[in-house]
C-alpha cells in the first residue's frame, strides 16, 4: 500500500487541511480528462468529417464507446482506489491521456480515430477523472463532502466555458491536426504534477474527515464521520439492496442529454445556419452558471435532501432542452441563450449531487468499488445517447425529436430522484 507515502506539504502549522490540496488537484484534473474527452470534440467534427467524408454517426461512435470503456475502466479501478488511493491512477492516467490527445492528431482512418479516442483517450480520462478524485474527496471529506466535491468539480465547467471556443480558434487557425497535438502537449505538462497532491484517505496520515482535530473527535463532534465510516456498505451488500438500482438507472437518465449535448450542439446549431464560434459559445454559455452553481449546490446538499436536489437538477436539465430545440429551431436567438443559461444550472449540480448521494447512502469505506459497480450500468445507458441521436440525425436531418426523448429521460429522472428513499441503504438523513 502506499499510504506510508509522505505528504507533500509540512502540516506542522496545520493551517490548511490537507484535503483542499486534494480538491485543487482534483480541480485540475477534471478540467483536463473531461475537457479533452468530451469539450473539444465537437470542435473537430465538421473538420474531420468532411476531411474524411465520415457519417455524424460514425464520429460520435468514438464517444459513445467511450462511455462503456469509462465504465469498465472505473469497474475494474474501483476497489484498487479504495486500497491504494488516487496518486498511481493519476500519475499513469496522465501519460496515456496526453499521448492519445497528441496522436490524434496523425490518424488517417476511421479504425484509428475510433481506437484512440474512443478507448486510449477514454482509459486515460478515466485514470484522472471524477471517480478517482471524487472517491478520494468522499474519505477526506463527510460534512463538507458537498462543498468540496463541488469545487472540484468545477474544474469540468471551467473546461466547458474555456475549451470549447478556444479548441474551435485553434482547429480554424491552426487546422484539426496541429490542434490535437497543442492540445496533447498542455494536457501532459498540466495533468502529471497534480499527482503528487493527491493521497488515500486522513486516517494513514491520523488525521481526520473534514480537518477535525482529536479533540474535536473525542468530544463527540466526528460522529457523522465515525458512522459514515463504520456503517459502510461492500460492493456486495450495496448490490443486493434497492436503492443501488434505482440510483443507476435514476442518474443513467440524469446525464445521458448531458453527453448528447456536448457533442451535439455545434452541429445543432451549425446547422441552423448559425456560424461555428457562435456554436461553440453556446457551451460555454451553459458551463458559466454550471461554475458557477456548483459552489451554491455544494452548500444546500450539505444542508438539505442530496435526493431533492437532484431531482430539481434533473427537471431543470430536461426542461432546458426542451427550450433548446424550440428556440434553435425558431431562431429565436435571446431564448436560445436563456436556454443554454438555464440548462447550466441543472449541469452544475449534477457531479457534486450524484457523487454524495452514492456517499451517503453506502458510506465512504468501500465507496470506490460500490461506485465503479454502478458505472457499467449508468455509463453504458449514457452511451447509447450520442451514437442514436446521431444515427436519427443520419436518417432525419435533424435532431429535434431525438433531443426531446433526451429531455423526457431527464424528467423521468427527475421524478425517480424525487422519490427515492433509500430505506435499504444506509444513510446519512438531512433536513
Amino acid at each position: 500500500m502506499l499510504a506510508g507515502l509522505p505528504l507533500p506539504l509540512s502540516f506542522s502549522s496545520n493551517r490548511v487541511y490537507y484535503g483542499y490540496w486534494i480538491v485543487l488537484a482534483g480541480f485540475i484534473t477534471q478540467f483536463f480528462a473531461v475537457g479533452m474527452a468530451n469539450y473539444v470534440v465537437g470542435s473537430f467534427m465538421i473538420p474531420m468529417t468532411e476531411e474524411f467524408g465520415w457519417t455524424r454517426a460514425e464520429f460520435t461512435a468514438s464517444r459513445s464507446i467511450g462511455q462503456v470503456v469509462m465504465a469498465c475502466t472505473g469497474f475494474v479501478i474501483g476497489s484498487h482506489i479504495d486500497r491504494y488511493g488516487g496518486r498511481p491512477f493519476i500519475f499513469v492516467g496522465s501519460f496515456i491521456l496526453a499521448l492519445a490527445v497528441y496522436s490524434l492528431g496523425s490518424i488517417s482512418t476511421l479504425l484509428q480515430w475510433l481506437l484512440l479516442n474512443g478507448l486510449i483517450l477514454t482509459i486515460g480520462a478515466a485514470l484522472i477523472g471524477n471517480l478517482v478524485i471524487n472517491v478520494t474527496l468522499g474519505k477526506w471529506f463527510v460534512e463538507r463532502r458537498g462543498r468540496a466535491v463541488a469545487i472540484a468539480g468545477m474544474g469540468i465547467s471551467l473546461g466547458g466555458i474555456l475549451l470549447p471556443p478556444i479548441a474551435t480558434w485553434m482547429v480554424d487557425i491552426f487546422g484539426w491536426r496541429e490542434s490535437w497535438q497543442l492540445l496533447g502537449i498542455a494536457t501532459f505538462l498540466v495533468t502529471l504534477p497534480m499527482s503528487a497532491f493527491v493521497r488515500r484517505c486522513p486516517e494513514d496520515y491520523q488525521l481526520h474527515p473534514d480537518g477535525k482535530s482529536q479533540a474535536e473527535m473525542d468530544a463527540g463532534d466526528g460522529e457523522a464521520a465515525k458512522a459514515d465510516f463504520e456503517k459502510s456498505m461492500t460492493r456486495a451488500q450495496a448490490m443486493r439492496t434497492s436503492s443501488f438500482y434505482f440510483l443507476v438507472l435514476a442518474f443513467g437518465l440524469f446525464q445521458i442529454s448531458i453527453t448528447v449535448m456536448l457533442i451535439q450542439t455545434i452541429p445543432l446549431m451549425t446547422d441552423a445556419g448559425y456560424s461555428r464560434q457562435v456554436a461553440a459559445t453556446m457551451i460555454s454559455i451553459a458551463s458559466v452558471p454550471a461554475f458557477i452553481s456548483k459552489p451554491f449546490w455544494g452548500d444546500l446538499i450539505d444542508k438539505y435532501s442530496p435526493s431533492r436536489l437532484a431531482s430539481l437538477g434533473a427537471a431543470i436539465t430536461g426542461c432546458s432542452v426542451v427550450l433548446i430545440v424550440f428556440s434553435v429551431a425558431n431562431q429565436m436567438d435571446i431564448l436560445i441563450y436563456a436556454s443554454f443559461l438555464i440548462m447550466g444550472v441543472g449541469w452544475g449540480g449534477l457531479l457534486p449531487l450524484q457523487e454524495v448521494i452514492w456517499a451517503s447512502f453506502f458510506g465512504r469505506r468501500y465507496l470506490g468499488s460500490v461506485r465503479s459497480t454502478a458505472m457499467p450500468f449508468t455509463f453504458g445507458m449514457s452511451a447509447l445517447g450520442p451514437v442514436l441521436v446521431a444515427y436519427y440525425y443520419d436518417i432525419a436531418g435533424d435532431y429535434n425529436m431525438a433531443l426531446l426523448a433526451m429531455a423526457m429521460c431527464n424528467l423521468a429522472s427527475a421524478f425517480m430522484l424525487f422519490k427515492i428513499n433509500g430505506s435499504d441503504s444506509f444513510r446519512i438523513d438531512k433536513v
